[in-house]
C-alpha cells in the first residue's frame, strides 16, 4: 500500500542561522598621532616620498609582527594607507603621477648582497593604484600633513601569517617639477632600521631604474637611502564577521488548524469540500 506524506510546516528542530557582515577597523604601526621622530640625514632618506626631487621610489616592509593585530580576523582587506609628515617649508603645488604596489612577504629586512642592500622586484605593469594627484603643500605650510593612498576601489587582501611590502612610486610631470624650498619630513618609528629604502632622482624614475643593470642593488652613489626607519603608518581595513541570528516561533510539522488538506497540500474548508482523501487535524479523512 502506498503511503503519502504531506509537509505542512518547517522543521521544528531549526534553531539559528549565520549571517556574514563586514566591519571596519584602523591599525597604527607606531604612534601615528603622537610621533615626534622625523627623518634625519639626506633628503633621500625619506619614505614613502620626498617632493624635493622630481622622481622617487620607496619600498617599506611591514612584518607579520607589525600586522599581528589582524592575525585573528577573517578576510582582512586594506582599503587605505596613510602617512604623516611635517611640512617645514613647502609652499607650492606639486603634481605627481602615483603608482602603488603591494605584495605579501615574510621579509623582516632588506637583503644584503655583495655589500649592497637589495630592492624587491615588483610587477611594473600591475600597480594597485595608478593616478595623478596635485599636492597643495601651501595648505600644510609649517604644519603636519598626510599622504593618503585610497584602495577602496580595489582593497588588498592580507594573507594570514604574512606581512606586506608597499612600493610607492611618484613621478613629476617634468624633471623640473621639484620643490625649490625646504622639504617635508616624514615621521618615523625610531630605531626600526632597514625597514624602508628609497630611490631619488631628478631625471630617472624608479621604474626606469628597475630596467638598469644597477637594480636591485642600492647605494648612496645611486641616490638611494638604504638605512631608513619604518615610517609611522595608519591602515584602514575591513574584515568579515559571522553573526548568529535566532529563529523564533518555529511550529511543529503536525497541523491542527481545523482545515482540510488534500494530498497535494491544497487547503479546503469543510463547506466546499469535494470528494476525496484529506488530512484533517493530523489524521486521514475520506469523503
Amino acid at each position: 500500500m502506498k503511503k503519502f506524506y504531506l509537509i505542512l510546516a518547517a522543521l521544528a528542530t531549526m534553531t539559528a542561522l549565520q549571517a556574514q557582515t563586514r566591519e571596519s577597523g584602523t591599525l597604527e604601526v607606531g604612534d601615528y598621532e603622537g610621533s615626534t621622530t622625523v627623518v634625519e640625514g639626506s633628503y633621500w632618506d625619506s619614505a614613502p616620498t620626498t617632493f624635493y626631487l622630481a622622481h622617487t621610489g620607496s619600498q617599506i616592509i611591514y612584518t607579520p609582527a607589525d600586522l599581528a593585530d589582524l592575525a585573528e580576523l577573517e578576510d582582512v582587506k586594506i582599503n587605505k594607507i596613510t602617512y604623516r609628515f611635517m611640512n617645514v617649508g613647502g609652499y607650492e603645488t606639486m603634481t605627481r603621477d602615483v603608482k602603488l604596489y603591494i605584495q605579501s612577504s615574510t621579509a623582516t629586512a632588506f637583503e644584503v648582497v655583495d655589500n649592497y642592500r637589495q630592492f624587491f622586484e615588483v610587477d611594473a605593469a600591475s600597480p594597485i593604484l595608478d593616478y595623478t594627484a596635485n599636492y597643495e603643500l601651501a595648505d600644510t605650510y609649517g604644519d603636519d600633513g598626510e599622504l593618503e593612498f585610497d584602495l577602496s576601489a580595489a582593497p588588498f587582501a592580507i594573507e594570514k601569517g604574512k606581512g606586506i611590502i608597499v612600493t610607492v612610486v611618484m613621478d613629476a610631470q617634468d624633471d623640473d617639477n621639484c620643490l625649490n624650498s625646504s622639504f617635508e619630513l616624514q615621521f618615523y618609528n625610531s630605531g626600526l632600521r632597514h625597514r624602508a629604502m628609497t630611490f631619488t632622482h631628478n631625471t630617472v624614475s624608479f621604474l626606469d631604474y628597475m630596467e638598469t643593470e644597477d637594480f636591485p642593488k642600492a647605494s648612496a652613489m645611486l641616490g638611494c637611502g638604504t638605512d631608513v626607519d619604518l615610517p609611522v603608518t595608519k591602515f584602514d581595513y575591513t574584515y568579515e564577521v559571522v553573526k548568529e541570528t535566532g529563529i523564533d516561533d518555529v511550529h511543529s510539522a503536525r497541523s491542527t488548524d481545523g482545515a482540510y488538506y488534500n494530498l497535494l497540500g491544497q487547503k479546503f474548508s469543510a463547506e466546499n469540500l469535494p470528494a476525496g482523501i484529506y488530512i484533517h487535524n493530523g489524521k486521514k479523512f475520506v469523503k
